[in-house]
C-alpha cells in the first residue's frame, strides 16, 4: 500500500466474538458534555489520508492496530483535549477491523457506528427450557434486508423474524413492527432480546399466530423513524413478502426510545396500525413536547379508539427509570380518552423486562 488515495467510501467494522445478553439501559440520559460527545474517531480527510481518534484524557501510552499490518500498531498522539490521533495514507478502499490499546489495554471503539453491535455478552439459560433459550423446536429464520431510505437518503438496514415452514406457506401473513431504544439498533432484539427464539418457543407451542416481526432500526431521529417506518419501511415489506397490507394486520411496538417513536406514529399516523404496545416509556415530563404532545391527543382519540384493537402501556415497576414519564403520559391518553391497558412487570428498565414483554404480550396480537 504506497502513496496517498482519495477514498470515496471506506467503512470501518468491529469484529468480536457475541455470546449473548448484557444489560443495556435504553432511556438516553442527560451527562456533563466533553470533548468526546462530538468527536468523529475514524475521519476520511480531504487529501484521502484517514485519522483515527479516541477520547482517552487520562491516558499515558495509546496505539492503534487492526488489519492495516503494515502500519500498525500506530503511535497515537494526544492534543490538549485529550483526544489522541494518529493519521494514515495510502490506504486502499476496503473493509477493515481495527483497535485501540490504552495504556495496555485492547479497547474496542466507542464511538464507531458498530459500536453498539459489539456487546461482551453472557447467554444464561441454565435448565436449557427457558423461554428465552434454544429449544428442540422447529425454528423460523433471523434475516437482514436492507432497503433504501427517502427519510434519511441512504440505504439502511433492518432485521425480520419468519416463522418455521415460512418458505411454504401460500398465504399472507399479518406483520408485527418491533423497536429497539435508545443506544442499540436493529441488532437489539435478535441479540439482546432473544427475539427469534422466544417468538421460535411461542409459535411451536401455539400462543401466537403465524406472523413476521419486522426489527428496524429506530437509531435516527424520532421523526425521521416515523418517515422512515411508513413511507420506506412498510411498503418495502409489502412489495417483498406475502402479507397483509391493511391497518388490521398491522401492529406496532417499541421500548424507551422506540416507545416514544410509537407513540409519535400514534400522533402522526394512528391510521396505519390496529394494534399498539409501549414499552417502559412516556414522553419527558415538563418537556415541551410533552405539553405539546398531550395537547393533540384529544383530538385523535374518537377516531383511534374506532378502529385500534389493542393499545397497551407498560412499565417495570417503579425501578424503571422511564416509571414518572411512563405513569404522567398514560394519565394523559387516559384523560384524553384513549381506550388502553397498564401491564406491570418488575425488572426495571432493563433487557430482563423486555424479554417477558415479548414472551406475555405478543400472543395478544391479531386474535
Amino acid at each position: 500500500m504506497k502513496g496517498n488515495i482519495f477514498l470515496k467510501f471506506l467503512f470501518f467494522i468491529l469484529l468480536v466474538d457475541l455470546n449473548l445478553c448484557t444489560v443495556v439501559s435504553a432511556q438516553v440520559r442527560m451527562r456533563p458534555r466533553t470533548p468526546n460527545d462530538t468527536l468523529h474517531s475514524t475521519q476520511i480527510l480531504a487529501d484521502g489520508t484517514v485519522a483515527f481518534r479516541i477520547y482517552a484524557p487520562n491516558a499515558e501510552s495509546v496505539t492503534m492496530s487492526g488489519d492495516l499490518a503494515e502500519y500498525t500498531p500506530a503511535k497515537m498522539t494526544k492534543n490538549a483535549d485529550g483526544i489522541w490521533e494518529v493519521v494514515m495514507s495510502g490506504i486502499q478502499p476496503g473493509v477493515y477491523r481495527y483497535s485501540f490499546n490504552v495504556d495496555g489495554v485492547s479497547t474496542l471503539d466507542p464511538k464507531s457506528a458498530q459500536a453498539i453491535e459489539t456487546y461482551s455478552l453472557l447467554k444464561y439459560a441454565p435448565s436449557g427450557d427457558e423461554f428465552f433459550a434454544l429449544q428442540n423446536v422447529a425454528h423460523g429464520a433471523v434475516s437482514e434486508r436492507y432497503y433504501y431510505s427517502t427519510a434519511t437518503n441512504s440505504i439502511r438496514r433492518l432485521h425480520l423474524w419468519t416463522p418455521a415452514g415460512f418458505e411454504k406457506m401460500n398465504r399472507k401473513l399479518p406483520v408485527f413492527y418491533l423497536v429497539h431504544g435508545g443506544g442499540d439498533n436493529d441488532r437489539g432484539w435478535p441479540q439482546l432480546g432473544a427475539a427469534g427464539l422466544i417468538l421460535d418457543n411461542l409459535y411451536a407451542e401455539g400462543k401466537i399466530s403465524p406472523m413476521i416481526v419486522v426489527m428496524p432500526d429506530g437509531h435516527v431521529d424520532t421523526e425521521i423513524f416515523t418517515d422512515d417506518l411508513c413511507e420506506n419501511i412498510i411498503p418495502f415489506i409489502e412489495s417483498t413478502y406475502n402479507v397483509y397490507t391493511d391497518p388490521a394486520h398491522r401492529a406496532l411496538s417499541g421500548l424507551s426510545n422506540g416507545g416514544i417513536q410509537t407513540m409519535n406514529v400514534i400522533l402522526k399516523h394512528h391510521e396505519m396500525f390496529d394494534w399498539y404496545i409501549v414499552l417502559s416509556s412516556g414522553w419527558f415530563t415538563g418537556s415541551d413536547a410533552f405539553e405539546k404532545n398531550i395537547a393533540r391527543l384529544p383530538s385523535i382519540a374518537k377516531d383511534f379508539n374506532n378502529h385500534v384493537k389493542l393499545l397497551i402501556f407498560t412499565q417495570g415497576g417503579p425501578e424503571d427509570i422511564a416509571y414518572k414519564n411512563g405513569q404522567e403520559t398514560l394519565k394523559a391518553f387516559k384523560k384524553s380518552g384513549f381506550k388502553c391497558e397498564y401491564f406491570e412487570a418488575p425488572g426495571g428498565h432493563t433487557w430482563y423486562t423486555w424479554r417477558y414483554n415479548l414472551r406475555d404480550l405478543t400472543p395478544r396480537l391479531f386474535k
